[in-house]
């Protein structure tokens, strides 16, 4: 991956129109990858994401011993192992900035017959582990890491893990699937109970591939039994709702935007952005259309709309956790108030995106109180606008996106900060909002104020 420093500088105002495939589901690319890795017989993966975070799961599969061919054009060919036919890799494996990978990992890790290093970038050697650490350590894991519950992770291998009924404290698909991905290791029954629905993509894939899942949705729970094989399969993934969150909002908020967005996984266990937008007065359109590698996948059509500040339902907040940056440009656009409690979450993801967020909001002229689990945005109304300014991403690919999008209602240029990390989860972002309509461009060295390209 590039990690030279990359700024970006978008021109204020404009609309977005057009018909848009955003790139594929990372969540589901990731799975994709690593239960076809475990399979018996050969895996076709089409619609891959080539973000440098699922490049990273796949490259450690390869380290471990897995035939991958690709990706070309979205398209992965995995020649499975079986469940026992991992290999110990050479050295660490480098995860970069992906925290699904290196939470994930140190679950269906753990229960193999060899040692494991898991390392990765500043921003993913900052984030929790200990939230997957110590249920693994109740199966029987031993997994070492730093002081402060950081990776490096020094996982020693244990083929003689045990099922666990674990009941999660916090509402997280990682620490879900971290325990279920040991639990087809384990001897017996293991079974994950969480306080609110989270994303169930590893739920659904293992169930794709042939392994027993037993889910309880009115009680947030799933159980499954060890020593199960998994089948090869085609997997085909939809593109990444999280990615189209940017131009839901960016086509909410500038007037005269009429897109459509092709292909998009609707999930419901992520569809929370869906429902926020509408809360808002978003004008959205949502046509089903099947499924796509056992997801639901329509198309999505949005249109400028008045929003207004809503209170954000407790109940929809693990539903949209990534989509937030995103839905604060939509509240910043608002007329009235917007109040989002109940996500502490967001504070321990590649940036703290309630702290970074409200900092860019402010820069740009918009009331922004950051609180410990949340945020209360003061929007600026239909017939307001945003300042222009320079806002510092800290890195965080979503952050950076959000704050493209909000030069659509910005007075002058929006000049952002450390953008180089889009590529984790979008690749090809600036060519497609370009082609959308957003007037986005690499800044040159040292412009501090978006002059580049404005005479």
């Amino acid at each position: 991956m590039d990690t030279a420093r990359r700024d970006w500088v978008v021109r204020p105002g404009g609309r977005l129109a057009g018909r848009l495939r955003v790139p594929g589901d990372k969540s589901v690319s990731h799975r994709a990858v690593m239960l076809g890795a475990l399979a018996d017989g050969v895996t076709e993966v089409t619609g891959f994401l080539e973000g440098a975070d699922c490049l990273a799961t796949m490259r450690a599969f390869r380290a471990m011993g897995v035939a991958i061919e690709g990706p070309e054009g979205g398209r992965l060919v995995i020649e499975g192992v079986g469940m026992e036919g991992l290999r110990p890799p050479p050295g660490p494996l480098d995860l970069g900035n992906s925290g699904t990978s290196m939470r994930l990992l140190a679950g269906l890790l753990a229960g193999q017959p060899f040692d494991t290093v898991l390392t990765g970038d500043a921003s993913l050697s900052r984030r929790p582990m200990r939230r997957v650490t110590e249920p693994l350590a109740r199966m029987g894991a031993r997994i070492e890491t730093t002081p402060e519950g950081t990776a490096p992770l020094r996982i020693h291998g244990n083929p003689h893990l045990r099922g666990i009924d674990y009941r999660s404290p916090v509402a997280s698909a990682q620490v879900k699937s971290a325990v279920l991905l040991a639990g087809l290791y384990a001897e017996g029954r293991t079974c994950v109970t969480e306080p609110a629905p989270t994303r169930d993509h590893t739920e659904r894939m293992l169930a794709g591939f042939g392994w027993p899942v037993a889910r309880e949705p009115a009680r947030q729970r799933v159980c499954l039994e060890g020593g199960h094989r998994l089948r090869a399969t085609a997997v085909d993934v939809p593109a990444d709702l999280s990615s189209a969150a940017f131009f839901l909002v960016g086509a909410s908020i500038a007037p005269g935007s009429d897109v459509e967005l092709e292909h998009v996984g609707l999930n419901p266990t992520r569809t929370g952005v869906i429902e926020i937008l509408r809360r808002m007065g978003a004008d959205l359109e949502v046509t089903p259309e099947g499924e796509a590698g056992g997801e639901p996948v329509g198309r999505i059509r949005v249109r400028a709309a008045r929003l207004h500040g809503i209170e954000i339902p407790a109940g929809l907040v693990p539903l949209a956790i990534d989509e937030f940056p995103a839905l604060f440009v939509a509240a910043a656009c608002a007329e009235g108030r917007t109040v989002l409690s109940g996500a502490e979450e967001l504070r321990v993801k590649e940036s703290d995106r309630i702290q970074v967020m409200a900092e860019g909001l402010r820069a740009l002229g918009v009331a922004a109180e950051p609180r410990p689990d949340g945020i209360v945005i003061e929007g600026v109304g239909s017939k307001g606008r945003l300042g222009g300014g320079t806002v510092d991403s800290r890195g965080d690919h979503r952050v950076a996106m959000a704050f493209a999008m909000a030069a659509l209602r910005a007075e002058g240029p929006v000049v952002i900060r450390d953008c180089a990390n889009v590529a984790t989860s979008f690749p090809g972002f600036e060519a497609l909002a370009r082609e959308a309509g957003l007037a986005l461009e690499e800044a040159a060295a040292g412009d501090e104020d978006g002059r580049r390209g404005h005479g």
